[in-house]
Parts: structure tokens; sequence; C-alpha cells
């Protein structure tokens, strides 16, 4: 099921706004590809992180 800024896993609810919004972008889109959400969480946060730093 997608996630939403209003509706997402707990594991991302310390996250700073933007790394959620964007670990959200990138969980759904895991999802669509078929991956399981436990998968697509773990990725999602990580990839954000990744993101955030270069981005910073």
């Amino acid at each position: 099921m997608p996630w939403t800024p209003d509706r997402y896993p707990v594991s991302m609810r310390r996250l700073p706004l933007a790394v959620r919004l964007k670990a959200i972008e990138i969980a759904n889109a895991l999802l669509a590809e078929g991956l399981d959400d436990g998968k697509a969480i773990r990725i999602g946060i990580a990839r954000a992180k990744q993101w955030a730093l270069r981005h910073a």
C-alpha cells in the first residue's frame, strides 16, 4: 500500500521532513517495482539519507 506524507511507516517518524518525504517517494517507487514493504522501507530510508547528504 503506498504511503503519503500523512500516512507513513513508524520507522520514518523521526526523519526530518525533507528526508521523510524523499524516503516515502523512494519506498513507493520500490513497492511499484514489486518489493515487499519491509525491504522498500529500509532501502527508502537509506537512500533518502544518502540523498540528504548530497543535497545538504
